[in-house]
């Protein structure tokens, strides 16, 4: 017979909980480079005819993407709980990602079907990895105990910001240059004789990001045990179906957690509408090349690990609802401001004189842009970390992680509605500024809701 300490879970070492972050060291890359910093504005400002026609269909492919994971990512997560086997699936999902991202360097100007490469590139490889990601964060259970499960989550989050800026720098540093000087941020000629006059530099990085993804993916293929294998696909997918019906039917009995889950649904979509089309918007509006949005890039990553550093004693101190309402707040003011902000102008109306010449971020609109872009980062981490302790206090607590589970879904179920709101808004009005106030909407709807739910003490 067996006996308890048979049935006690064995838990992984530190080899294996590191080797597992670095997934999200692995991936990072793709959404720092490639759908925010450097290959999105290059996309909309070079490829596309016009800027508000690169950013609207950048919004349609997003969009898309975004569908495709809502439908998707809930029934594979559930089928990935139910089989136990992942890493199976992560390859399945790595190997048309890496093709993706090296396609971004066929999408250069003038190429034939250029536009349509790189659009099906970005909608594939994002659903591509997204899953992945699933498949990927199915896995912690097994790795440390439950009351580890949050610095488990936070060693990714941090490696994956570390990842980002250090990818970023890379680029700026040695891929990435200016058409006019020829020379990278760091003041170097581009490596491997890319020509700066054609932004080669601007599509490397989607090789470079797939080979990225490949080195540091392996010690999760390699020291990362994976779970037995438990059940056929077929059965999984039965038994997925039926546990998250169950699960939503439970969170809709709960109203006050369901509120929640439906506010954080609506300005989430907004928050992945911002951070996919900033740089775009910066390229249209101001003129920004790669260097500049890459430079913006560095300047919110820094202020969103700063801003993730203080705001966990202020959650603990002023409640997570309050700090949320906040960070929605400020979003909302900093988004306005930049919306408002174009070379010459600023707050809409108030003309300004042009910057000195080749001086970076010379001009005042352009300096704006930058503080409001830097507030926006400060917030948006915090914003995120707050979510997952109002949960821990709203749920009921032999629930929790199944209601992590609704969270994530709700993160995802929509996250194609504010992108395919702003590319039809821009496609309609042919103004960028237009197109990004929808996801001014998104976030002063998300707090009308957010007002409406009580939150219970951390020491209940």
């Amino acid at each position: 017979m067996a006996t308890d300490a048979d049935r006690m879970p064995v838990y992984s070492g530190r080899l294996a909980v590191f080797s597992w972050a670095f997934f999200d060291w692995a991936a990072q890359p793709f959404f720092t480079l490639i759908t925010t910093f450097v290959f999105a504005p290059y996309f909309s400002s070079v490829l596309a005819a016009t800027p508000a026609e690169g950013q609207s269909l950048w919004g349609y492919a997003t969009a898309a993407a975004g569908l495709c994971i809502a439908l998707l990512a809930p029934i594979l997560g559930s089928v990935a709980d139910a089989t136990g086997r992942r890493k199976a699936w992560i390859l399945v999902c790595s190997v048309p990602f890496v093709i993706c991202c090296w396609a971004f360097w066929y999408a250069a100007p003038g190429a034939q079907n250029g536009v349509l490469i790189a659009l099906i590139a970005f909608a594939v490889g994002t659903v591509a990895i997204e899953i992945a990601t699933v498949f990927n964060n199915a896995m912690m259970p097994s790795l440390v105990p439950p009351a580890r499960i949050g610095r488990l989550s936070g060693l990714g989050w941090a490696l994956g910001y570390a990842s980002g800026l250090t990818t970023l720098v890379i680029a700026l540093g040695f891929f990435a240059a200016s058409p006019e000087t020829g020379k990278t941020l760091l003041g170097f000629t581009p490596v491997l004789g890319l020509d700066p006059t054609t932004l080669e530099g601007d599509r490397a990085v989607g090789p470079f990001s797939a080979i990225w993804y490949v080195v540091f993916l392996l010690p999760m293929l390699l020291f990362v045990p994976d779970a037995p294998k438990r059940s056929r696909f077929g059965e999984a997918l039965r038994t997925g179906l039926n546990d998250l019906k169950t699960n939503l039917t439970h969170a809709r009995a709960n109203k006050n957690v369901f509120r929640f889950l439906i506010a954080n649904m609506i300005y989430n979509d907004g928050l992945v509408a911002l951070f996919a089309f900033g740089g775009i918007y910066a390229a249209g509006q101001l003129g920004w090349g790669s260097i500049q949005i890459g430079t913006f890039g560095i300047i919110l990553t820094i202020t969103g690990t700063l801003g993730l550093l203080l705001s966990g004693r202020l959650d603990d101190r002023f409640g997570a609802k309050l700090i949320i309402i906040f960070c929605l707040i400020v979003l909302m003011i900093s988004g306005l401001g930049m919306i408002s902000i174009d070379k010459t102008t600023i707050l809409f109306v108030i003309e300004t004189p042009p910057g000195e010449e080749g001086v970076l971020f010379g001009s005042l609109p352009e300096q704006m842009f930058i503080v409001l872009g830097a507030i926006i980062g400060a917030v948006a981490g915090p914003l995120q970390a707050s979510c997952r302790s109002l949960l821990i206090r709203l749920a009921p607590p032999n629930q929790v992680t199944q209601y992590f589970g609704l969270l994530a879904l709700s993160g995802k179920v929509t996250s194609f509605l504010a992108p395919l709101a702003v590319g039809l808004v821009t496609s309609l009005t042919s103004s960028q500024p237009a197109g990004m106030s929808v996801v001014l909407i998104f976030f002063g709807l998300g707090l009308m809701l957010l007002m409406t739910v009580k939150e219970k003490s951390a020491g209940r």
